[in-house]
């Protein structure tokens, strides 16, 4: 079956099947080359996890001058090896990376006059939203952003284990999956027989990496793929980015300002919680 190119928005149910049915066989190298013929006003996001690097090294290869621009949320919270990251594929692979931070914050001091300090332990929702939704929504209507690639994988599971190549999220964002079949063990190999840049802390005994105040690392026994992440919140699995934004938004307390809610009963349990692989 052939396919406008680009694709004309939004895609109808009968379409998207029907592109997932076409693309559900094809190596990752070719779905990207496919997402680059048909999807308009692509973008890719990344947290610079191991498969969003694989991605970026395969689109480095495949249109070395016409390689989508990144988008990366900055949460302000990031480890320093995280950053130093960044500026290591931005020199590696000469390629954009558009930076978003909170709204109004640049630095974690703005953050914390606006919120107040530790503000991922009193309102987990508001600061999902805060530091990656919020951000994220942003990125995409000043950039003109139709549709991006992400480093999502089934075998990482949870709410990825039923991933498909395509997928379009409740604001009619078109998001694209290259590595959605690809299991650790082969993103692993293509990082080391590429020299692909990677996150230092995962030779320290981190498996995934996000914010440096809910990312721990993986204990003895654990098998997860993103084993460290959110400690002790066992049914949480996503930031905020990828789930629904307008459940989302629904439970943050948007424009409710740090004063308000430091009033608020903080008798939670601290967690070590979040990150994003924004993957």
């Amino acid at each position: 079956m052939s396919f406008s190119a680009p694709l004309e928005l939004p895609l109808s149910q009968e379409t998207l099947v029907a592109i997932n049915d076409h693309l559900r066989s094809l190596e990752p190298s070719e779905i990207l080359q496919w997402g680059l013929k048909h999807l308009p006003h692509l973008y890719q996001t990344t947290a610079f996890g191991l498969t969003g690097l694989v991605a970026i090294d395969m689109l480095s290869k495949i249109a070395p001058t016409g390689q989508p621009p990144l988008i990366f949320i900055d949460t302000l919270y990031h480890f320093p090896e995280t950053y130093a990251l960044v500026a290591e594929v931005e020199k590696q692979y000469g390629i954009k990376v558009n930076v978003y931070k909170p709204e109004g914050c640049a630095t974690v001091a703005d953050f914390e006059a606006k919120w107040g300090e530790r503000f991922w332990e009193r309102d987990e929702d508001t600061y999902d939203f805060a530091v990656k939704v919020e951000p994220g929504q942003r990125a995409y209507q000043e950039l003109g952003v139709r549709c991006i690639i992400t480093g999502r994988r089934a075998s990482q599971g949870a709410d990825r284990a039923s991933l498909q190549p395509l997928e379009v999220d409740p604001t009619g964002l078109v998001k694209l999956n290259p590595l959605f079949a690809w299991k650790f063990n082969q993103v692993d190999e293509y990082i080391r027989a590429n020299n692909v840049p990677r996150n230092k802390l995962l030779d320290q005994g981190y498996k995934s990496v996000g914010d440096w105040h809910s990312t721990i690392k993986s204990g003895e026994g654990d098998t997860g793929e993103r084993a460290g992440r959110w400690a002790g919140k066992e049914e949480k699995t996503e930031c905020g980015l990828h789930k629904d934004y307008f459940l989302m938004k629904a439970k943050a307390k948007v424009g409710v300002g740090c004063t308000a809610l430091n009033s608020q009963s903080t008798d939670r349990v601290p967690v070590t919680r979040l990150r994003h692989e924004r993957d």
